[in-house]
């Protein structure tokens, strides 16, 4: 029986150029979806899923991530002493125990296969997740639990799968399918970033993984694939090849690709009408935009 999955990297080194001249001095994953940043919401799916280790790969520039998982002695007093014990609670979530997380350096931006492969040493011989935190998902049971679930009957490495339009593929490694098993596919190829008309299915990559230590023995070799990186869907598909373990897992719940302005605009949108205390102004603000505009036409 395969142990259950306890440790998580997060890959959270790159520049964040997209949403520059924000992210000139505050590292992206810090930017905020209503009240909560980025990394948040994927270190509250890590918990959901039962992960106890966090392992972040990071790069120069970073430190505000450390810091936002750090106590705050005076914040916490401060609220305390105001009797703000709603807030106090939220606050305190948010810390991060003593041995609990782990921090490496991604020297140099050799893509995500050789961020994750930054971690092989905390990692050792068990299976473990992977979430990038541009892509956040909102479902009734998080991502990666659902995921974890489903791990446990089929072993193996998997993938998170969603379909995506014809015109979108080149931007996705993308399923090759050998084997339909309902929420599962048994997965005999995969390509990364494919030509449109040659993609193999529609069945694009998400960003959550349950990877064996295998894959990190691949990406050691270091070999480069799409753009000239080291491509972490290349060293899954090699497992492919040796071990016909791979799978593909389509998700219950909704994706926001952060990574970009007009996706993280929608996950701003979406989880603000998600909230009580939001949703009827914001509805309200949005019906008069739209009545605005149609007044114009």
């Amino acid at each position: 029986m395969e142990r259950r999955v306890t440790k998580a990297v997060f890959p959270v080194a790159g520049m964040g150029t997209r949403f520059l001249p924000a992210t000139k001095s505050i590292p992206k994953e810090i930017l905020t979806l209503v009240d909560r940043p980025l990394i948040q919401y994927a270190i509250d799916e890590a918990r959901a899923a039962g992960i106890t280790e966090f392992i972040f790969v990071t790069s120069r520039g970073k430190s505000a991530l450390e810091d936002y998982f750090d106590n705050a002695p005076e914040l916490e007093a401060k609220l305390e002493r105001d009797g703000k014990t709603a807030l106090l609670e939220v606050l305190r979530r948010t810390n991060m125990e003593s041995g609990d997380i782990a921090y490496l350096r991604q020297h140099q931006p050799l893509g995500l296969g050789h961020a994750v492969w930054c971690a092989r040493r905390l990692i050792g011989d068990e299976a473990f997740a992977v979430i990038l935190p541009d892509d956040v998902i909102a479902g009734d049971v998080p991502c990666l639990q659902q995921m974890i679930e489903a791990h446990a009957e089929t072993g193996g490495n998997m993938v998170a799968a969603m379909e995506v339009p014809e015109d979108k593929v080149s931007a996705y490694g993308v399923l090759d399918v050998a084997q339909e098993m309902g929420a599962k596919v048994h997965v005999k190829g995969m390509v990364e970033k494919p030509r449109q008309g040659d993609a193999p299915s529609r069945l694009a990559v998400i960003g959550r993984y349950i990877l064996t230590p295998r894959v990190l023995e691949n990406l050691g070799n270091q070999r480069t694939g799409a753009g000239g990186e080291i491509q972490l869907t290349d060293a899954i598909a090699e497992e492919i090849t040796r071990s016909n373990d791979v799978y593909g897992f389509r998700f219950r719940g909704q994706r926001f690709d952060c990574g970009s302005k007009a996706g993280f605009l929608q996950a701003t949108l979406a989880f603000g009408l998600d909230r009580d205390d939001l949703r009827d102004d914001l509805l309200a603000y949005i019906e008069d935009v739209v009545a605005a505009r149609r007044a114009a036409e």
